[in-house]
Order: structure tokens, then C-alpha cells, then sequence
């Protein structure tokens, strides 16, 4: 659904649209607990629809289920203590409190899935005084607006400006590839002069963050498969693509740590430029047409220059100019002949993704929702 919005908005329309979710959710969530009377109106379905809506509908699945799951055991743990154990004074509840809490949170430090537990059981102890409920009603309250709030959320993230995991998945990684062609060339260029070894880590950490980007929207996008919400191609083949292009340019990185001897700046050099020009110039267009849905652009002009490359340098092994190289170097000279290889074939498993996400003609992916994004917390 397209919405018309001043230029400078644009950029946000992931964010925007998430925004426009949240709000509709905790106003759905409220209304219904309204028409319910439910305690305190409604208070915890509106948190819950308000946390559990998230940027895909495969991200509000996964939070729905972590929420419900966390909230369901902390409620059933903490309503039996408290039923079991009468407190009727104030020193009496605090041990209550603490027995209900205790386990919960250590069950929560364990497994990241019930990180709802220990406040739940927080809830169940205390809401009971503020309910006018027992402990077994202010327990099943609890779950019941739980229930109700993540109901709203999931009902609002399909039907109000749904986004699927597998274009936020598209997006991230087309900010990767954005990435990585950005940080080639200067990488490339350790080998002629030298470079800021901060510098090169701050661009491995900022191409490691984009990693964790798609790794989290690929989990979304399986979630959606797997709930049938979603018949999108698996995202794993082109994760692990990017795994692998991530790897090759850490060892790029690491060869050209010294630049190589003055001798083979004059030969080599215009040829490791003219790689990393065109290396950086495919990733880019792989990235536009990853968010596009398109085919994988031609990678001729990399692979001409490769071919240059690896015939320059077999011209000077064979003329003998590495024999009274150091060690150090020799090994350098090869990790970069490896490594330039490897990018060639990940180019090409590379293309074999994007053949996978391209979209029909008649189907697009929605430019709004391709978008860089960022996490709800």
C-alpha cells in the first residue's frame, strides 16, 4: 500500500510503517480489553501488544511466542507459590516474592525465551493486592491479557501494512553488499601503502553488524516460513554467501596488513585497482538488484580483471621475481591469489541467490518496505 509522503520521510517508510502498526495494535488491544473489563483497563494487553509488534510479521511471530511462553510459566510458577504459601504480612511476602522471583530469573539468564518469567511473576505476587484477586486469578488475568495483546499485535502486523521478514531480509543484506564494495578497495589497497589498522577493524566490525543484521531477519523470514504465513525462497544459501564474502575480505585485510615490495607495485597495482573497482561496482549493483528483485547483474568486467591479475602474477613467478622474496611475503602473494579466487566463486554463488530471490514481473518488491532498517528493542 503506498502512501504519499513528503521526500524527506522516505528514507523512514520501514520505520514510519512500523510506527503506524504499534499504535493501531495498542489501540486494538485497549478498545477489546475495554469491551472485556478486564483489570487495571487493560494495562498489560497494551504493553503486550506494544512490545510484541515488531519490524516483520516473522519478527512479531517470534516475539509473540518468546512473550506468551515466558508469561504462561512465570504465571503458572509464581500463582503456585503464592497460592501454596499464605502471606499475609509484609515479611511473608517478601519471602513469597523471593521464591517466585528467584527461579524465574535464573530460568530467564538460562534461556532468552522466558525473559517475560521473571516479571510475570512479579505480577502474579503483587497484582494480587492491586486485583482484589487471589493469586490463581491474578494469575490467569495475566495470561489472558497477555493473550490478548499479542492477538492484537499479530492480527495488526498482517493486516495493517504487513511487512514480510524476506524483504527486510533483501534490504539488510543489500546494505551489506553496500558495505563490503565500499571496504574492498581500500583494502585492497593495503598491498601498495599502507593503511590505519583501526581504520580496517572499524570497517570488519561495521561489515560484521550487517552480518548480524541479515542473520536476524533470515530467522524471521524462516519463522514466517515454517507458520506458512510465507512461500519466499530460504535465506539461508544467501547468508551463508555473505558468511563467506565476509570471510574473504577479513583475509584480504589480513594479507595486506604490510604493503608488498616496491617491485610489484608498478605491475600489480593498476591491476589490484582495476579488481577492486569492479568488485566494489558488482557488489553494488548485486545489492540494487537484491532490493529490486532483480537477476544478478553480469560480473564480466570482475572476472576480465581477475584474469588479469592472475596473469600478470604468474608472468613474474615465472620470471622469477618471487624466488628471493621473503617468507612473510611469499605468503602474502599467495593468501591474495587464494583469496581473489574465492571471491570469484562467491560471486558466483552470489548470483545463484539473487536468481532465487528475483521476484515475477508482476511482483515487485515494495521499494517502502526495502528500506535499511533498524531493531526493535
Amino acid at each position: 500500500m503506498p502512501l504519499n509522503l513528503p521526500a524527506q520521510f522516505r528514507p523512514r517508510m520501514t520505520q514510519l510503517r512500523l510506527g503506524l502498526r504499534v499504535t493501531v495494535a495498542v489501540l486494538a488491544a485497549f478498545v477489546v480489553a475495554q469491551f472485556l473489563t478486564v483489570p487495571l483497563g487493560g494495562l498489560w494487553a497494551v504493553l503486550t501488544a506494544l512490545i510484541v509488534t515488531q519490524m516483520s510479521v516473522g519478527g512479531s511471530l517470534k516475539a509473540t511466542i518468546e512473550y506468551s511462553v515466558g508469561t504462561l510459566g512465570g504465571a503458572v510458577y509464581a500463582g503456585a507459590i503464592a497460592a501454596l504459601i499464605p502471606h499475609d504480612n509484609e515479611l511473608a511476602l517478601l519471602a513469597v516474592l523471593a521464591l517466585a522471583l528467584g527461579p524465574m530469573a535464573l530460568l530467564a539468564a538460562m534461556n532468552p525465551s522466558f525473559r517475560a518469567a521473571p516479571f510475570t511473576a512479579a505480577v502474579v505476587v503483587l497484582g494480587a493486592t492491586t486485583t482484589h484477586t487471589g493469586p490463581i486469578g491474578s494469575a490467569i488475568y495475566r495470561v489472558l491479557e497477555v493473550a490478548l495483546g499479542a492477538a492484537a499485535a499479530i492480527v495488526v502486523s498482517l493486516l495493517v501494512l504487513p511487512a514480510r521478514a524476506h524483504v527486510l531480509v533483501a534490504s539488510a543484506a543489500a546494505r551489506m553488499l553496500d558495505l563490503m564494495a565500499q571496504a574492498l578497495p581500500g583494502l585492497l589497497a593495503g598491498f601498495l601503502r599502507p593503511r590505519d589498522a583501526a581504520q580496517v577493524r572499524a570497517t570488519h566490525d561495521g561489515i560484521a553488524e550487517a552480518l548480524a543484521q541479515v542473520d536476524t531477519r533470515a530467522g524471521e523470514a524462516r519463522r514466517e516460513q515454517m507458520s506458512y504465513l510465507s512461500a519466499e525462497p530460504d535465506p539461508g544459501p544467501l547468508l551463508r554467501t555473505l558468511l563467506r564474502l565476509r570471510h574473504d575480505l577479513v583475509m584480504v585485510g589480513r594479507a595486506a596488513a604490510v604493503p608488498l615490495p616496491a617491485r610489484f607495485h608498478t605491475r600489480l597495482g593498476p591491476l589490484l585497482t582495476r579488481f577492486g573497482e569492479a568488485a566494489g561496482e558488482y557488489l553494488r549493483a548485486s545489492g540494487a538488484a537484491l532490493k529490486a528483485g532483480r537477476e544478478a547483474p553480469a560480473p564480466d568486467a570482475v572476472k576480465t580483471a581477475l584474469d588479469a591479475f592472475a596473469d600478470e602474477l604468474a608472468a613474474m613467478r615465472r620470471e622469477g621475481l618471487t624466488r628471493d622474496l621473503p617468507t612473510d611475503d611469499v605468503e602474502r602473494i599467495f593468501t591474495l591469489g587464494f583469496a581473489l579466487e574465492q571471491l570469484r566463486r562467491n560471486f558466483d554463488d552470489l548470483a545463484r541467490c539473487l536468481t532465487e530471490f528475483a521476484q515475477p514481473a508482476n511482483a515487485p518488491l515494495a521499494k517502502a518496505d526495502a528500506e535499511p532498517d533498524q531493531s526493535r528493542p
